[in-house]
């Protein structure tokens, strides 16, 4: 089947409304891009991971529907004006770009190579084989929850555990996304291995993800781990700055005395007040730095 996109460049005010007026008027699909990209007007929006910027938009925003090539082009942009409130403002000028057709799954897949995470770790999707067969090895396909390997703080955690690798110790993986820090530590010999997630799509997702590694780690949600909890050997946390400092006294107590606390999810600059926020339980510094973000750890008190 062909596709159309339709290509409008729109004010920010408008950009939000207007792509969900797209949506309701027919079309497939709706981005939103910087119609100044590539030059010298270009304007970067930043977020953390799993935040979204204060506001998707840009000063010049380029809206790109995706249609189905016998769709009335013309009456679905006509229609998303009226739907978003944009009665007064001059009809916006659109171009139709052709989409050529194409095997989609052949083309998704063949964006995620296997990574390679430390000295000895790899990350392979489910359609490509393993580099090194006698790696640590984990089939991870990108899904729903945060954690492949790709992002800085996600390598900086795995490789924590290969240089400490903690066999016959306890670990926590708390907000564990995919599952993927869980999975390394059991891999490299911990005795028991649990993760814990706010997301239900990303524990379904964890449980799913240890099933295929051949895995045996328990995934809870907050609730139904507090009465299962006990003290750990070593606890990752792949969060955020600002949910690491308020969780500093839950975090803690979940590492036995004297058991490693590993942080990351924190940018470099935030790397003091993060360890200002763990000093009543724990001294940590920063083990190593990627990209702007850090991995902080420590030994509690």
């Amino acid at each position: 089947m062909a596709w159309i996109e339709i290509v409008i460049d729109v004010a920010r005010d408008h950009a939000e409304a207007f792509s969900d007026a797209l949506m309701e008027a027919g079309a497939l699909s709706v981005s939103v891009e910087d119609a100044d990209f590539g030059t010298d007007a270009e304007q970067p929006l930043f977020g953390e991971p799993g935040m979204e910027p204060p506001e998707a938009a840009w000063e010049r925003s380029r809206v790109v529907a995706l249609t189905e090539a016998e769709a009335d082009h013309a009456a679905i942009v006509s229609d998303a004006m009226q739907t978003a409130g944009m009665h007064g403002a001059q009809p916006p000028v659109f171009t139709l770009r052709q989409v050529a057709d194409q095997d989609w799954v052949r083309l998704t897949q063949s964006q995620f190579e296997p990574i390679h995470v430390g000295k000895n770790i790899w990350v392979v999707p489910s359609w490509h084989q393993a580099p090194d067969p006698n790696a640590l090895i984990l089939e991870l396909d990108p899904g729903l929850a945060f954690g492949t390997g790709s992002h800085p703080t996600t390598r900086l955690c795995m490789e924590w555990l290969e240089a400490h690798a903690p066999a016959n110790r306890s670990v926590l993986d708390y907000g564990c996304g995919s599952g993927i820090l869980a999975m390394v530590a059991e891999k490299l010999g911990a005795r028991e291995v649990a993760g814990v997630d706010i997301d239900p799509q990303a524990i379904i997702s964890a449980r799913d993800n240890a099933l295929r590694n051949r895995c045996d780690i328990a995934y809870f949600l907050p609730e139904d781990f507090e009465g299962r909890s006990h003290p750990y050997d070593v606890v990752v946390a792949n969060i955020l700055s600002g949910p690491l400092k308020l969780m500093a006294p839950m975090l803690s107590q979940l590492v036995a005395p004297g058991g490693s606390l590993v942080l990351s999810g924190v940018l470099a600059r935030q790397a003091e007040e993060v360890a200002a926020a763990y000093a009543p339980y724990a001294q940590l510094g920063v083990w190593a730095e990627r990209d702007g973000w850090v991995a902080l750890s420590g030994q509690r008190r």
